[in-house]
């Protein structure tokens, strides 16, 4: 079984899609809720989607196996990930560091995040998911 780390907009992908997991472990930070939240909340605000849509997929991503972690250990090495890397914030750098601790992969729909972290981990495509 291949452990994967997803970011939010492979969680809203893979809702838009109905997508069928194979037989994966999927990751994430705890942070993936809110992102999620956020994200689909801004679309419908935008008028990409209905808060109907929004929902639907909040339900799906719910409803999917994803193992959730933040604790101190990862928030540690989240910080060294995104001070190594110059950024102003560990938003992305959460997803890094559980992909360093915990898993096989990353993968994330960001083609600069990807590029960008490509180095320190492993970056898979979303079709490892299927």
């Amino acid at each position: 079984m291949t452990r994967y780390v997803i970011g939010p907009e492979v969680a809203i992908r893979l809702a838009h899609d109905q997508a069928v997991i194979g037989e994966h472990q999927i990751l994430a930070p705890t942070l993936l809720r809110s992102q999620l939240l956020s994200l689909l909340y801004q679309a419908v605000h935008r008028g990409e989607m209905t808060r109907k849509d929004a929902e639907r997929r909040l339900d799906y991503v719910r409803g999917l196996r994803i193992r959730l972690l933040g604790d101190r250990v990862l928030q540690n090495v989240a910080w060294k990930v995104a001070d190594q890397l110059g950024w102003s914030d560990t938003y992305d750098a959460e997803y890094v560091a559980l992909t360093q601790l915990q898993a096989d992969a990353f993968i994330t729909l960001d083609g600069q995040l990807a590029h960008a972290v490509k180095d320190l981990v492993t970056v898979a495509t979303i079709e490892a998911l299927s």
